[in-house]
């Protein structure tokens, strides 16, 4: 599930509209329940274009893993999974679904 003010239904959304005519490309990506937070962790690892990191991002991709690491508090109760949190920046976009492709298969 992808958590982003900007689409709707998502939590936000309506402030979003009054508010907001564009947005960026920080998000946040639930995985299904089946994942470990361990195996999370392995695939923001296993992330070769991606930095880790806790910015805005700036012209580079980063991606964060914050299931137990960043307390919530836009959001109430269980996301349902584990969580990580992306920017995407300047990168060509093959390149990096490329590269989200390689780590899902190396888990």
């Amino acid at each position: 599930r992808v958590l982003h003010p900007a689409l709707p239904g998502a939590p936000g959304h309506e402030i979003w509209k009054r508010d907001f005519t564009g947005a960026c490309s920080l998000f946040g990506v639930v995985f299904r329940p089946e994942y470990s937070v361990e195996a999370t962790h392995a695939f923001v690892d296993a992330l070769g274009l991606f930095g880790i990191g806790a910015s805005w991002g700036g012209y580079e991709s980063l991606a964060l893993p914050t299931t137990g690491f960043v307390k919530r508090t836009a959001t109430s109760g269980d996301l349902g999974g584990p969580a990580v949190r992306i920017h995407v920046g300047l990168e060509d976009v093959d390149d990096l679904i490329a590269d989200r492709d390689e780590a899902e298969a190396s888990k």
